[in-house]
C-alpha cells in the first residue's frame, strides 16, 4: 500500500488530471525524483490542512463563480494596510465603507514582516508565515479574508518570490556559512564571475542601488541583489527553493488569500550571459505553480507582475490550453496614458490599445491609473520616432509636464530614480495632484479646479471601459492629493514613492455626500460610473472591443458590443472642446446624462468624456439605482 492509497479522492481526482504535465515539467528543470515526490506530499499536506469553509469557497470560485474576474460588476481597491486603517483590525473596522465603495477585489499591499528601514514597502519580507506585528497577526488576515468571502469580495496578497530579506531565517544562516542555505541564494567567492553577470544585466535601480551584486562580510563573499542590498535574489536552480516557496505561497491562500500578486516574476530565474529577465525556464515554473494552485486551492488566481513592453508582458497570460497567470497588469496602457495627459495626442494610445484589443479574449488585464510604484516611462519609442520624438528628450518633457516645470501645466509629480545622465527618471503622485488638483488649490485658481476634476472623472471613465479588472488605488476615490510629508522622514524622504502612499484622510469621507466638495464630486462621479458599468453587460470583460476613428488626434474613441448592447466611448485630452468626427445612423444614449443623443459629430468639451449607448435586443438588467446622482 503506497501513501497515496490514504490520500483523499479529491485531491487525487484534481492531481491524477495534471501530474502527467506536472511531472514532465518539474523532471526536466531538476531531473530529482526525490524532490517531485517531495513536491507532490507537500501539496497534499497543505491540501490537508485547508479549512473546510475554503474548500466550499474553492468549489463556489471554481464551480459557480468561475469567470467572477471577468464579470463588469467588478472594482478592485489596493491599499496599503498601515496607511488606510493602522493595521488588520482597523480595516475590518472601516468594512462597511469598503462595501460602500462597492469593492469586489481587495489589494493589501505586502502585510508580511519586513524589517524597519530596509523593507522597500514590503518587499524584503523576513518571514512568509508572519504579519508584521504592528499590522496584526495571521488570525487578523484570516478573519479579514473570511468577512470579504461573506460579501463576495475577492482578497488578493502579495507573493514576493524573487528574493527574501537578507534578515530571512534562510539568510541568516546562509550568513553563519551554512552551505544548504547558502545554496539557497547565489554566492561567489569573489567579483569575477558577477562582473560577468554584469556585462548583460540591466540595473534596477542604477542610482539608489547601482549593481546587481553586494558583499557578504559575514561569509567574505559575493550575493547577488537585483534590487536592493537587503533583498537577496533566490536561486530557483535549486529545487529546494522552489519547493519551500511555493508551500509558502499555499500557505497564504490557507489564511484565506483569492489572488497571489507575484512580485518581479520575470527576474526568478538566472542565467550567465543573458539580462535574467523573462527567461523560458521562468515560465516553466509559473506553469507549475498554476498546476500547484489549481490542485489544492482551485479558484486562485495568479495575477503576474510584468512591468515591461507588451512583447515581454503577454507571454505570461501561457497560451489558452496551457494557461499560467490568470490576470496581468496592463502598464503599458497606464504609462501611455498618462504619455497622453502630456502630449494631448492619442495616436500612442490607440496604438497601445490595439495590440491589447487583439489579443485572446481569455486574456483579463488588471487596468489600473496609479499603483504604489512609480510610473516607468517603457514606451514603444520607435512608433513615438515616426512622430520626431526622440527617447531622451521626450522622457523629459513628460517628467517636465508632470512635476509641473512645464509652463502651463498644474500637474504636481515628483521624479523617482533620477539618472541625469541617461534621463531616465521615472514618476510619482496621486492620481488627483497628477490631473492637476493640487496645482489648482495651490492657485486658488476655480477654473483650473473645475477643469481638473473633470480631467479625474474623465481618466476614471476610460479606466473603467476598459475590459478587465479596474482597481483604485486607495485615497483617489476622494481625490487625495501627495503627501509631502514624507520628505520630512528619515525612513522615507529617499524614496519619492511615498508621495503617493500617504495615509487615507478619513476626514474627507464626511464630505462624500456634499458634490460642492472635491471629495464629494469626485466621489460621486467615480461611483456613478462603477455603477453604470455593474449595469450593462456591454462593459463585460467577453464583449467585442475596437478602436473608433474620431479623425481627432485628441480625442480617443473605443467600441464595444455583447449580447445585443453597443457602446462609444469617446475621451477627449486637450483642454478644449474637441469634434469627434464619427457618423452613426442610430440614436444613442448618454450613460451619463440619461438622455437621448445623435453620434454625429460629438463635441466632446475639454477633458472630459462621452458614454453613448445603444442595445439591439436583451442583454440589459435593471439593477442599479441612478437616481442619487
Amino acid at each position: 500500500m503506497s501513501v497515496r492509497d490514504t490520500w483523499a479522492p479529491e485531491f487525487l481526482r484534481r492531481l491524477a488530471h495534471r501530474e502527467d504535465e506536472m511531472k514532465w515539467l518539474y523532471m526536466e528543470l531538476y531531473n530529482n525524483q526525490e524532490a517531485y515526490d517531495y513536491f507532490v506530499g507537500m501539496l497534499y499536506r497543505v491540501y490537508s490542512e485547508r479549512d473546510e469553509k475554503l474548500k466550499l469557497w474553492d468549489q463556489y470560485r471554481h464551480e459557480q463563480a468561475s469567470g467572477w474576474y471577468r464579470s463588469n460588476d467588478m472594482l478592485g481597491m489596493v491599499m496599503y494596510v498601515n496607511c488606510f486603517a493602522e493595521n488588520l483590525r482597523g480595516v475590518m473596522d472601516h468594512f462597511d465603507y469598503l462595501k460602500q465603495c462597492g469593492i469586489k477585489y481587495l489589494h493589501l499591499m505586502p502585510p508580511l514582516a519586513s524589517p524597519k528601514g530596509k523593507s522597500d514597502g514590503g518587499y524584503a519580507v523576513s518571514d512568509f508565515k508572519k504579519i508584521e506585528p504592528e499590522l496584526g497577526t495571521m488570525e487578523d488576515l484570516r478573519k479579514l479574508a473570511a468577512m470579504c468571502h461573506k460579501a463576495r469580495i475577492y482578497v488578493c496578497l502579495d507573493f514576493v518570490m524573487n528574493h527574501t530579506s537578507d534578515e530571512h531565517e534562510w539568510a541568516i544562516k546562509a550568513k553563519e556559512g551554512q552551505k544548504e542555505y547558502m545554496d539557497r541564494y547565489f554566492f561567489f567567492d569573489d567579483w569575477s564571475v558577477p562582473n560577468e553577470f554584469e556585462k548583460t544585466v540591466p540595473q534596477v535601480f542604477p542610482t539608489t542601488a547601482p549593481g546587481n551584486f553586494s558583499w557578504c562580510p559575514e561569509v567574505n563573499k559575493v550575493v547577488m541583489t537585483t534590487f536592493y542590498p537587503y533583498q537577496w535574489d533566490l536561486n530557483y536552480g535549486n529545487c529546494v527553493v522552489f519547493n519551500d516557496m511555493t508551500e509558502n505561497m499555499l500557505y497564504l491562500c490557507n489564511r484565506g488569500v483569492d489572488i497571489l500578486r507575484l512580485d518581479a516574476v520575470p527576474y526568478i530565474w538566472k542565467e550567465l550571459g543573458t539580462n535574467c529577465r523573462n527567461l523560458p525556464k521562468v515560465h516553466t515554473l509559473v506553469r507549475i505553480m498554476r498546476l500547484a494552485s489549481e490542485i489544492v486551492c482551485p479558484g486562485t488566481l495568479l495575477l503576474g507582475e510584468v512591468v515591461m513592453e507588451p512583447s515581454k508582458v503577454v507571454p505570461y497570460f501561457g497560451t489558452v490550453e496551457k494557461p499560467e497567470c490568470h490576470l496581468l497588469y496592463n502598464v503599458t496602457t497606464m504609462a501611455s496614458m498618462w504619455h497622453t495627459v502630456a502630449t494631448k495626442d492619442v495616436n500612442l494610445l490607440k496604438h497601445q490599445l490595439a495590440s491589447v484589443f487583439a489579443l485572446p479574449g481569455e486574456y483579463t488585464f488588471l487596468n489600473y491609473l496609479r499603483c504604489h510604484d512609480d510610473i516607468g516611462w517603457g514606451l514603444d519609442y520607435d512608433f513615438l520616432a515616426g512622430y520626431g520624438m526622440e527617447q531622451v528628450a521626450h522622457k523629459k518633457f513628460l517628467n517636465d509636464y508632470l512635476t509641473g516645470k512645464y509652463y502651463g501645466s498644474y500637474a504636481r509629480g515628483e521624479l523617482y530614480n533620477d539618472d541625469p545622465k541617461l534621463g531616465d527618471a521615472r514618476l510619482c503622485g496621486t492620481t488627483a495632484s497628477l490631473c492637476g488638483i493640487e496645482g489648482a488649490l495651490e492657485k486658488n485658481d476655480a477654473e483650473k479646479l473645475r477643469d481638473a476634476i473633470r480631467f479625474d472623472r474623465m481618466l476614471h471613465a476610460f479606466l473603467l471601459t476598459q475590459s478587465g479588472i479596474p482597481v483604485i488605488y486607495s485615497g483617489d476615490e476622494v481625490g487625495q492629493l501627495n503627501d509631502n510629508s514624507y520628505h520630512d522622514d528619515p525612513l522615507k524622504r529617499e524614496d519619492s514613492r511615498y508621495i503617493h502612499r500617504g495615509n487615507f484622510v478619513w476626514e474627507k469621507t464626511a464630505h462624500l455626500e456634499d458634490p460642492k466638495t472635491v471629495e464629494g464630486e469626485i466621489y460621486q462621479s467615480i461611483m456613478k460610473l462603477a455603477k453604470i458599468r455593474k449595469q450593462y453587460t456591454v462593459f463585460n470583460s467577453k464583449a467585442d472591443v475596437w478602436l473608433l476613428e474620431p479623425y481627432n488626434d485628441h480625442i480617443l474613441g473605443i467600441g464595444r458590443y455583447y449580447e445585443g448592447q453597443k457602446l462609444l466611448a469617446l475621451f477627449n485630452f486637450a483642454e478644449d472642446e474637441e469634434i469627434a468626427w464619427i457618423y452613426e445612423d442610430e440614436t444613442y444614449t448618454d450613460l451619463w446624462t440619461m438622455k437621448p443623443r445623435s453620434a454625429h459629430e460629438v463635441r466632446v468639451p475639454g477633458h472630459d468624456f462621452v458614454w453613448l449607448f445603444r442595445e439591439y435586443e436583451g442583454g440589459y438588467s435593471d439593477e442599479t439605482d441612478l437616481s442619487g446622482y
